[in-house]
């Protein structure tokens, strides 16, 4: 699978004496046992989760290294797309890879090596889902920052267990999204189609290059047709609630929590700014640009929610996905405020 080829192209990360990953694992642990609280109260979904009546619901806690990320991720894409993926007429899968299976390996050995933690609603697991956290880049990260490791760990486990409380208060979303995702696999899943999006990445980075495109550039601006596009922004921007609420959350926790969060986000924020040259083309090409500016867009929007309708104005987002945000509601707040609440 993917997965597995992934795991077999990803570097390995820092490393430690056994004795002190035992310990690395059991502190992320603990701190992700001590970050659902803080984060319960935090996001203010405390009410959503009483109407869901998923009060109790919890995820499965997994510390992974990087090729058990990107297994893992292949799980949950898999599930994800359902049978868009499935081999034609009951083939067995190849042991050597597909181009589209080497791509997707590719991609998953660039994200293993960056991300933090994941709330995988997907995957294989419970009702709860599973929260997986990925101890070498945490290693890393905490180590480029200066960071305080126990600070950081729970910082870190309180914006993944805010995704596991978002999906518990709004247990509808998980189907929602593979809805739209799946409808946009089935228009994406010839291969010519694949082929299209990989010639527009290559002439998007020369063009970038050369001054031709602006810095917002995006490669499935160029690859897909209108009416991909607007399914794209749809997603993106429920993408763009769950993570800006998620880091309202994670600042939402407060000094007396964390000790030093006001330092934290002042050098992650900087660390997300300073990627150059080869590693800005790869965060474009992977999509982690437009991660990143997810979650200045949905952390605004959630703000401004918040300030225009009160303190519980956010609630119907997770009760009812007519309420969800549309993406031109997600840069103005306050429209979002006047056609939900009226």
């Amino acid at each position: 699978s993917a997965g597995r080829w992934a795991g077999r192209l990803v570097a390995p990360g820092p490393t430690r004496s056994r004795e002190e990953l035992v310990q690395v694992v059991d502190e992320l642990r603990d701190a992700a046992r001590r970050a659902r609280p803080l984060a319960l109260r935090a996001s203010r979904l405390g009410p959503s989760l009483e109407v869901a009546g998923t009060q109790e619901l919890t995820a499965e806690v997994l510390v992974v290294d990087r090729p058990g990320w990107a297994r893992a991720a292949a799980q949950s894409f898999e599930a994800l797309m359902g049978d868009v993926l499935a081999p034609a007429g009951g083939a067995e899968p190849r042991r050597v890879p597909s181009a589209a299976t080497a791509q997707t390996a590719s991609l998953l050995a660039l994200l293993a090596g960056r991300v933090l933690g994941q709330y995988d609603p997907f995957g294989p697991g419970g009702d709860g889902g599973r929260l997986l956290l990925v101890a070498p880049n945490v290693l890393h990260v905490e180590h480029a920052l200066s960071a305080d490791p126990t600070d950081f760990r729970l910082w870190v486990c309180v914006h993944e267990q805010t995704h596991a409380l978002q999906f518990a208060a709004a247990p509808w979303l998980a189907d929602h999204l593979r809805r739209e995702v799946e409808t946009l696999a089935h228009d994406l899943g010839g291969s010519d189609s694949l082929t299209d999006v990989a010639a527009a990445a290559t002439r998007g980075v020369r063009a970038w290059r050369e001054g031709r495109l602006a810095e917002d550039w995006s490669v499935l601006d160029l690859a897909l047709d209108a009416e991909q596009r607007a399914r794209v922004e749809r997603v993106t921007a429920v993408m763009a609630l769950l993570e800006g609420h998620a880091d309202v959350t994670m600042d939402a926790v407060g000094r007396r929590a964390i000790p030093s969060l006001t330092r934290l986000r002042a050098r992650m924020t900087a660390r997300r700014r300073r990627a150059r040259g080869l590693e800005r083309v790869v965060r474009r090409l992977i999509g982690m640009d437009a991660k990143l500016a997810q979650y200045a867009d949905g952390a605004r929007f959630v703000r401004g929610v918040r300030r225009s309708g009160g303190r519980f104005a956010l609630d119907p987002v997770w009760q009812d996905p007519a309420a969800l945000p549309t993406p031109r509601e997600l840069a103005d707040p306050r429209a979002w405020v006047r056609r939900v609440h009226g």
